[in-house]
């Protein structure tokens, strides 16, 4: 693979490349400004990162975590760009400037938990577990052909994610946000389908990045990128998706501790070993003596492990790019750097005292109950008006769910996969506090009285 394909600013879905923007923007700044614009992406500042439904309004959420990774990914991206400048005449000739590549990887990074449902990763097992285990989903899903079934039997938040930039928002564009391919390209951190089964060993391949119904975008992304295929409906990964994985994990990993030191999770000598462990620097006692509070002491203590970590990042991606354009490298850029060992305490850490915690554990198993609820709820009402045995219960429900996730003229899809795409869209796509809130009304639980008089009307669904 070539960087002059690599980092095309071509679009999805345009049929041909427009001049230079007249806004001092590049191309590439547009699309990071198309995802921030989108409903999709504002929908994030009420989606759980680590801890759901959190009253502290210092912990992060879906929104403050992408735009953090975002800033991380955007300095991966110009760090890397100089190199590839310095190294690649080509590069010149794109008039490609180290910016622009950090823009790239900016933009991926935005949007790399756009499709992630409610209740965090959690809520994609409980979709999974809704359609493998639910005698509603195994109904749903009889008629569907097998490639059909896995992309929900395998519900994946980057998959979705894909659809969204892709399809479901601007659904009048054919290519959804249109993205210029080098961001899609660099988004998609799994370039294969569901219908293929994990690769073991290869860390581009462990999850899917598109569903079938989508894999003809992701196929013509791939063709305009010059993706290297690996097999029918399987690619090699675009080089700065590594760059964009090592951005969310670094956030990820470094982030959540403090969040846990702030909720009182992980006192301050268990933060303080872990993340002293990634920073290199025989000074760091004698700076953090001089500090007034804890507190203080641990956002040093973060700023410095993430600038170390994107340093790191940085070097190890410019020392094998050549092999990971040749698609002969498929590990994360993380697990090879001096600062390995310390990720991988944080990683540790993480597993063994915060996603355990209680206060995660129980609002994530009360998703399972949400999630599922809504799917069996709205799917059976669906299904019933596709079969033409809806009843009057139904028929209310149905009023509930907004006309873009149905069919055309106010109906159902007459296709029953792309019924099951749309009501997973639909479920996919709530926050948090609409989950809850719409289940518990679907379910009786409360009731909209007092809602409906504050406001003078009935509370509307959630729409793009």
């Amino acid at each position: 693979m070539r960087w002059h394909s690599l980092l095309t600013s071509a679009r999805l879905g345009v049929s041909a490349v427009r001049g230079s923007p007249t806004t001092g923007r590049s191309e590439f700044q547009r699309d990071f400004d198309r995802i921030i614009f989108s409903s999709a992406f504002r929908r994030l500042q009420d989606k759980t990162q680590v801890f759901p439904l959190a009253e502290s309004d210092y912990v992060r959420t879906r929104l403050t975590h992408s735009l953090e990774a975002s800033s991380v990914g955007r300095s991966l991206g110009t760090l890397v760009g100089a190199g590839l400048k310095a190294r690649y005449p080509e590069i010149e000739d794109l008039q490609v400037s180290p910016s622009d590549i950090g823009a790239i990887v900016a933009a991926a990074c935005v949007a790399h938990d756009i499709g992630n449902p409610p209740f965090g990763h959690s809520g994609e097992d409980a979709i999974r577990l809704f359609f493998e285990t639910h005698a509603t989903g195994a109904d749903l899903l009889a008629s569907l052909s097998e490639a059909q079934r896995a992309d929900f039997l395998q519900f994946e938040g980057n998959a979705q994610g894909f659809r969204i930039l892709t399809r479901l928002q601007s659904p009048d564009n054919r290519g959804g946000l249109q993205l210029t391919l080098a961001t899609l390209g660099a988004f998609t951190k799994y370039p294969r389908g569901a219908r293929h089964d994990p690769v073991p060993g290869a860390v581009s391949l462990r999850k899917h990045g598109f569903m079938a119904a989508d894999e003809e975008h992701f196929a013509q992304a791939a063709m305009g990128l010059q993706l290297t295929a690996r097999a029918d409906g399987i690619w090699t990964r675009h080089p700065l998706a590594y760059l964009v994985e090592a951005a969310d994990d670094i956030c990820y990993h470094v982030v959540d501790v403090e969040d846990a030191y702030r909720l009182g999770i992980l006192s301050y000598e268990d933060v303080e070993g872990v993340l002293a462990g990634i920073i290199d620097d025989p000074a760091l006692p004698r700076r953090l003596a001089g500090m007034n509070d804890d507190k203080g002491r641990i956002e040093y203590l973060r700023a410095r492990s993430i600038n170390t970590l994107v340093e790191q990042a940085a070097q190890r991606f410019l020392a094998i790019e050549d092999r990971l354009r040749a698609g002969d490298c498929d590990v994360p850029l993380l697990a090879e750097v001096s600062a390995a060992g310390g990720m991988q305490a944080l990683r540790g850490l993480g597993e063994q005292r915060i996603y355990m915690a209680p206060p995660v554990v129980e609002i994530e198993a009360a998703g399972f109950e949400v999630l599922a609820g809504l799917l069996a709820v709205f799917g059976a009402a669906i299904e019933a008006q596709a079969r033409g045995r809806i009843n009057a219960r139904d028929r209310m429900r149905l009023k509930l769910v907004p006309t873009q996730f149905l069919g055309p003229n106010g109906g159902v899809h007459e296709d029953p996969y792309q019924r099951l795409l749309r009501l997973t869209d639909f479920v996919s796509g709530m926050t948090d506090t609409y989950a809850v809130s719409l289940y518990k009304k679907v379910t009786g639980i409360s009731l909209p009285g007092g809602e409906w008089c504050a406001h003078r009307g009935p509370i509307r669904p959630m729409t793009d």
